[in-house]
């Protein structure tokens, strides 16, 4: 049984942190659930951590991957059995930072796309502390980075509202170049996307991550660095330049 994404029913079901469940499949370190709040390793964004109350008392959820059927790694003796109710809870800092950072790499690569030539992203990491994305072809200057950084931080002022919806492939290819959206690496079989949109008109990106309802709450971002991955390729690295940002989550249980 496939599991169900709470958190992708809408932007504002990643600011849900507590939910109920019941256990569908278990191993000797992993547990698969009907539901989750936690957010799998995909898409370049890192996963979720947080607990899951069972029969048998709390547990450390270490790591949560997989497609499909997710996989929360809570570590060997769980004594969990199929049919178990579970009761789980993110870890609200991390979450939110994942929401920040990867709402900034939108920002990113929808300014470099636009102001230099096209440049693509080609990949990218999002993590709570630091997060990095690839371009190419590019080869970034210090004023290059300076003029992105400033960009991005006067968009986060203005503190556009940040949506999602469900579009197919012409819809959003009729907006967005499809070079912007990476749509040819997408699987010619999915008709229907989920897209994240930024403003009116600022960015539309197929997206399954979890990201912030307005600007606002990035902050800024701060560019720590650049590095050469060859070929016409380069590595930019950044921070959240106010790390603290922690609004309230909805605690209300799903």
């Amino acid at each position: 049984m496939t599991t169900e994404l709470l958190y992708l029913k809408s932007i504002e079901s990643g600011y849900f942190t507590n939910f109920d469940a019941t256990v569908s499949a278990v191993d000797e370190e992993h547990i698969t659930l009907d539901r989750t709040l936690f957010y799998p390793l995909g898409g370049g964004q890192n996963w979720d951590t947080g607990t899951l109350e069972g029969p048998n008392g709390p547990l450390q959820v270490q790591e949560v991957r997989g497609r499909g059927n997710i996989l929360h790694k809570v570590g060997e003796n769980h004594q969990l059995e199929v049919g178990d109710k579970v009761a789980g809870s993110l870890d609200w800092q991390r979450r939110h930072a994942h929401m920040r950072m990867h709402t900034a790499q939108h920002l990113v690569s929808g300014i470099v796309y636009e102001t230099f030539n096209g440049a693509r992203t080609v990949g990218n990491q999002i993590h709570n502390d630091r997060s990095r994305i690839d371009f190419n072809p590019i080869s970034f200057t210090e004023e290059m980075l300076h003029q992105i950084t400033t960009q991005v931080n006067n968009l986060i002022d203005e503190d556009y509202r940040v949506t999602d919806s469900t579009m197919t492939r012409e819809e959003v290819n009729a907006e967005m170049p499809p070079e912007r959206t990476n749509m040819d690496l997408l699987p010619s079989s999915v008709k229907q996307l989920r897209v994240v949109k930024i403003g009116e008109n600022l960015d539309l990106c197929p997206c399954a991550g979890t990201h912030v309802q307005r600007l606002g709450e990035i902050g800024h971002i701060e560019i720590t660095g650049k590095k050469s991955k060859g070929k016409g390729t380069q590595r930019i690295t950044y921070e959240l330049a106010i790390p603290d940002i922690i609004p309230k989550p909805n605690t209300d249980r799903i």
